[in-house]
């Protein structure tokens, strides 16, 4: 469970009426971002609050009243979710570091150079951004930032979103160990094995993944894998 002083206020208005919960800022970044997040032990205190300062507490009558249920984590996720997040200065610059790294690794997951058909390393991507002035919200989902940040590094970067297809090669004794990961990158569109017993695919990952595939493929198979980057 998260400690009071390390918890952010999450705090809702209906009808006039104050609903407030003491929560970890994380779990509200991910709420906010759509993604699951069990609120069992991300709640500091099990209660709501007209006001969580004084500690002035919602009865379990009108949550019913108000919410349709008392159930603590229900309420909870619906107050994270419509309402707004009270911060303090440093939790707001920790919060906009955590969600500026998800951003940055999300272009350099997914974007290219389309004059070099590389991916952007972060450090260039981050510097761009710098230089853009672009101001990350800590509460706003990663996609919808990515949008935006796209627009404004355009005229810095040369750089686009994409996915890329790659032919992988695989001695039969290599494959075991590697199609679980290659999997786990991109799309698997097609395969077939050869005669020689050597495996072979059609892979679609997004485009700032062939650094890392092309290092996964040479670790596991010790430079025995054979790649072609499909146009």
């Amino acid at each position: 469970m998260v400690k009071v002083e390390d918890a952010v206020i999450a705090r809702l208005e209906i009808g006039g009426n104050r609903f407030e919960v003491l929560v970890d800022p994380l779990a509200v970044q991910q709420i906010k971002d759509g993604k699951s997040v069990d609120l069992r032990d991300k709640l500091a205190l099990e209660q709501v609050f007209k006001d969580a300062k004084k500690g002035d507490k919602v009865s379990e009558e009108f949550l019913e009243k108000t919410f349709r249920t008392h159930d603590l984590l229900a309420v909870a996720k619906e107050i994270i979710q419509r309402g707004e997040v009270q911060v303090t200065t440093e939790q707001r610059h920790q919060l906009q570091a955590a969600k500026q790294r998800q951003i940055v690794q999300t272009i350099a997951r997914n974007a290219m150079n389309p004059q070099t058909g590389a991916p952007h390393p972060p450090a260039r991507i981050e510097a761009a951004m710098a230089e853009a002035k672009f101001h990350v919200d800590p509460f706003r989902p990663v996609d919808a930032q990515v949008q935006d940040l796209l627009v404004k590094l355009r005229p810095l970067l040369p750089i686009r979103l994409d996915v890329v297809r790659v032919r992988i090669r695989l001695p039969a004794q290599h494959y075991p160990h590697v199609i679980g990961e290659l999997k786990g990158l991109g799309r698997l569109l097609e395969e077939q094995w050869g005669s020689d017993g050597a495996w072979s695919g059609l892979l679609e990952i997004p485009a700032g993944v062939q650094t890392e595939l092309y290092e996964k493929l040479n670790a596991r198979t010790r430079g025995a894998a054979e790649t072609a980057l499909v146009k």
